[in-house]
């Protein structure tokens, strides 16, 4: 009965031209099977929402059979209302009455103590398919308090707005760079849906110990951008506004961590700018265009910003297929360099230090700045996939 319930769902959202359901929506046509009569604690944030923009919170919180136990807040919290980096304060969710424990505060690990009468653990967030969001890391320590303390984890998934075929940037994560930015031992661009990567977390990290399930999609197909899927983009977090944007987020968003010029965040335009009151703007986005990357082109910009006039380049990613993504902060720093601007040396070394755990490892940027030649790191960004490939195969849940 479960599975005719997912089919006709499926036709149903394909008449109606939706052309991917998540796994909340598989969950709900199977009248919630798998959390019948449980206590449950889920782990969310406004990105987990069905195509109606229908919280999972509040999904669950109605289903008959099912009792929302706790909520789970990641960075932004659950509801959103939290800005960047801050961290997120325990309290009782407004709309259900539910208890909301944070997981970006005092600890990122549930506890103990916050586990405690839950009987499976649900997880369901949208992250945008890199390493350096935090949404993943938190997944992991999920995953490892569920191991602790002997609790299953449901994992609701969910496209990979890059889709499933990118694999890009350092391919690997050093353990001097380890950080909450930099959980795992994976590429910059890892190609997997959250399911995917929870159960390759399971296997390497966990030796299978976690009970864990996924919920897969339906109608998602690994050559799909998440454009393709017919479903609403909610932002992931404030400078993540459209889906455009997670494309951008890894053009330049290593880059961002020296400081020295804004790359757009907390502007109209996050992580598509390249700005400062110093550089070139006409010169910058000739030199760019000289490179004569695939896929991207770049137009002088100028914008006040906080009463500063600032001044540099917009990035136009053209065709998302044909472009390489991590690697053009690397020639945005070799221009800039051109000009005089050296962002590495100009960089407070705590900012350098940020740079090297987004990395993941200090080879890149001590190889780069041998040269500021982005030629001289293009291996470490762009090769050396056959290895990943070849360790995701089991763990694929779409073709």
């Amino acid at each position: 009965m479960k599975q005719l319930l997912a089919i006709f769902a499926v036709l149903l959202a394909s008449c109606a031209g939706a052309r991917t359901l998540t796994g909340i929506e598989v969950l709900r046509a199977g009248n919630f099977a798998e959390l019948q009569g449980k206590r449950v604690g889920l782990i969310t944030n406004p990105t987990g929402v069905d195509s109606d923009l229908v919280s999972t919170i509040d999904i669950l919180h109605a289903a008959d059979g099912v009792h929302l136990a706790a909520l789970f807040a990641p960075e932004h919290g659950v509801r959103g209302d939290v800005p960047a980096g801050a961290k997120v304060k325990p309290s009782v969710d407004k709309t259900t009455g539910v208890k909301i424990y944070s997981l970006y505060g005092a600890t990122k690990t549930p506890t103990a103590s916050m586990l405690e009468g839950i009987d499976i653990m649900v997880y369901d967030m949208q992250d945008i398919g890199c390493r350096s969001y935090t949404f993943i890391s938190t997944l992991g320590r999920v995953m490892k308090a569920c191991v602790a303390h002997n609790v299953p984890l449901l994992v609701l998934d969910r496209p990979n707005p890059l889709g499933g075929l990118r694999i890009e940037g350092p391919m690997n994560v050093s353990p001097d760079c380890k950080s909450f930015v930099s959980e795992f031992d994976i590429p910059y661009i890892y190609g997997l849906t959250p399911g995917e990567l929870a159960l390759y977390l399971n296997a390497t990290l966990f030796d299978g110990k976690c009970s864990l399930d996924v919920v897969a999609m339906n109608g998602w197909k690994r050559a799909m951008t998440f454009n393709q899927t017919g479903l609403p983009w909610v932002p992931t977090s404030p400078n993540i506004p459209t889906v455009e944007t997670a494309f951008y987020y890894p053009a330049l968003g290593i880059l961002g961590e020296l400081g020295v010029c804004s790359i757009g965040a907390n502007f109209t335009l996050p992580f598509r700018l390249v700005v400062s009151a110093d550089i070139d703007a006409d010169r910058l986005a000739h030199d760019l265009n000289a490179f004569h990357l695939p896929g991207v082109k770049f137009r002088p910009y100028h914008v006040k910003i906080n009463n500063n006039q600032l001044q540099g380049v917009q990035v136009h990613i053209v065709d998302e297929h044909a472009v390489a993504l991590t690697p053009i902060q690397f020639y945005v720093m070799q221009a800039l360099d051109a000009q005089g601007i050296n962002p590495i040396s100009l960089a407070a070394p705590s900012r350098v230090s940020m740079f090297n755990k987004v990395c993941g490892s200090t080879t890149i940027l001590t190889r780069f700045k041998q040269n500021m030649r982005a030629e001289d790191v293009l291996p470490l960004l762009t090769g050396e996939k056959s290895n990943w490939l070849e360790q995701i195969k089991p763990y694929l849940l779409y073709d």
